[in-house]
């Protein structure tokens, strides 16, 4: 007899392949018989014809503080995620000496909106090192399953310590960072992460250590994957970064390169597209590259006062640079810096930049002064025109006017879907981004398979559910090289989703207060998903999560190549 069962699904396996209708059976955390199951099961679940696929696979979550202080990954695994992969962007919290654990926090708080309050409060600092963080996260236990990046920040300040955001490493320094990054892939990391964006920046503007790397670090670092024989190198890339140079430290080490984050950009639209020819011709080279992108439009709640998406400005630096408080105020209502904002707004091929083409969808949501709620109405490009002024003047005036903490809602990138079903069609891109475990304040795109499978799937026909499926199980797993993983089969790990196929999605965005300190975060739940199982434990039914005696999930640290 087996342990349990699920009868009468439609089972979506993660292959892509068609549908159709079987059992499943579960013994010690494994499915041990899929399709015409002979026997019983001590627990049988009739599942009266809804959809049985194997859990979601995030690919790029930030949740390497949270999970010290929560287990259960909140809201991911009640939205149909079993794997969480952490360490995205080289933004991670190990290794760090207890002399730079403030300094983390805090450009934490900066780069990828974090409360910092609840950050002081609920991180769990018995670890110093990479391997003893997996041993914290192990020993307290995890309910989803996670693997873990080596991240290039962290190692550029345990090395070099305040001097990480100031200068290029020298090549004694670069020998140590290597050998922390080859020690990482022995303990179990699933790769090494970066980032080059211009707009991570850390407290007070300043760049965060890893965009301080020069390319003899990046190729020094990069070749300790090589070295170990395994491992993803995961990147979020600047301006300056380019595909062909990724191209080289792919071919170089033989591994593959992540590539992050692929959006359609209102400010050039086509420059995506251009990007992933290039990655398909590298590609066609035997070199393994892989563009993650995003099936939400990607949208923003902030304050002027804290204006995350404006920062990606570099003419917004003056502002950063000058804090809180009336130098602050100083700064909005200069007429020289105003221009500049305006003059870099306009530039067109230029990535991941705030533009004129944002304002045009950015909205009041939550104004201070209550008399101020009728600018609901109407998006600020619209207020700005019935005014006869300049957006950003209509904008910064209004904020200066008792509004610098209102709440604005806007989305910045894929806003033109046709474009977007282009980009989740391919091949050679991972639908992923959901910063889940970031932008707290901001965002929350925790649900992002459970919507790609109802907006995109059902609701447009822009792709089978089967290939939604698997975009989001089986090539997760096979990029990362997590074996077992990504599809129902014998053997496999019974990380599975039970849903509604005429009901799945994710339901309307709410602000709760449930972080440490009692910090509020945006979040959304599931809609027409009936269970999650991680290793055969059922984690969440069709209200959310369920209270657990114990944590089913594992932190990974095997990862190895097809053979």
């Amino acid at each position: 007899m087996h342990e349990f069962m699920i009868r009468n699904a439609q089972i979506c396996d993660g292959t892509g392949r068609a549908m159709y209708t079987g059992s499943i059976a579960v013994d010690e955390g494994r499915i041990t018989a899929i399709g015409a199951v002979e026997g019983n099961g001590k627990d049988e679940i009739d599942a009266k014809g809804l959809v049985l696929a194997p859990g979601i696979i995030d690919l790029h979550t930030h949740f390497d503080a949270q999970l010290t202080w929560d287990p259960y990954a909140t809201p991911s695994v009640g939205l149909g995620v079993t794997t969480v992969v952490i360490g995205n962007c080289g933004f991670t919290i190990a290794p760090c000496k207890p002399k730079d654990r403030d300094l983390t926090l805090r450009n934490l708080t900066h780069v990828e909106g974090m409360s910092l309050s609840a950050l002081r409060a609920g991180v769990d600092w018995s670890f110093e090192s990479y391997s003893q963080y997996l041993e914290t996260l192990e020993r307290k236990g995890v309910v989803p399953n996670v693997a873990s990046f080596i991240g290039h920040s962290s190692v550029r300040t345990w090395v070099m310590g305040p001097d990480a955001s100031k200068r290029a490493a020298t090549p004694e320094e670069i020998s140590q960072m290597r050998t922390i990054v080859a020690d990482a892939m022995r303990a179990g990391a699933v790769g090494f992460a970066t980032s080059t964006l211009e707009q991570h920046n850390g407290e007070l503007g300043v760049p965060m250590p890893s965009r301080l790397a020069d390319e003899s670090e990046m190729f020094a670092l990069t070749g300790a994957l090589g070295e170990a024989g395994r491992g993803v190198f995961m990147l979020t890339k600047g301006m300056k970064t380019q595909v062909p140079w990724l191209e080289k430290i792919a071919s170089n080490n033989g591994r593959p390169v992540m590539i992050a984050a692929m959006f359609v950009d209102p400010n050039d639209p086509d420059r995506v597209f251009r990007e992933f020819d290039e990655i398909s011709e590298a590609r066609s080279r035997g070199n393994e590259l892989w563009g993650q992108v995003g099936c939400f439009p990607l949208g923003m709640e902030f304050s002027l006062a804290h204006p995350y998406p404006l920062e990606a400005l570099m003419a917004w630096r003056p502002a950063i640079e000058a804090g809180e408080g009336e130098r602050y105020r100083q700064i909005l209502t200069d007429p020289e810096f105003r221009e500049q904002v305006k003059a870099e707004a306009k530039t067109r091929g230029v990535p991941n930049r705030f533009s004129y083409h944002s304002l045009e969808h950015m909205r009041l949501k939550e104004p201070v002064n209550s008399t101020k709620a009728v600018y609901s109405d109407k998006t600020v490009a619209q207020w700005a025109r019935e005014a006869g002024q300049d957006p950003f003047d209509w904008l910064l005036d209004f904020a200066l006017d008792g509004e610098l903490d209102a709440l604005w809602e806007c989305q910045l990138f894929n806003t033109d879907e046709d474009r977007v079903a282009k980009l989740l069609a391919r091949n050679d891109a991972a639908v992923t981004l959901s910063d889940a475990g970031a932008h707290l304040s901001f965002l929350c795109d925790a649900g992002f398979g459970l919507h790609l499978f109802g907006h995109w799937a059902r609701d447009l026909g822009a792709l089978r559910l089967e290939d939604a499926v698997a975009s989001v199980t089986s090539r997760a797993a096979d990029i990362y090289r997590i074996k077992d993983r990504g599809r129902l089969c014998k053997g496999a790990w019974a990380d599975m989703i039970l849903f509604d196929p005429n009901k799945v999605g994710r339901g309307p965005k709410r602000r709760v207060h449930d972080l440490p300190t009692g910090a509020s975060r945006v979040d959304t739940q599931a809609v027409g998903l009936h269970g999650v199982w991680i290793n055969g434990t059922r984690v969440a039914d069709a209200r959310g999560p369920v209270q657990l005696s114990r944590m089913p999930g594992a932190v990974l640290r095997e990862f190895s190549d097809p053979h």
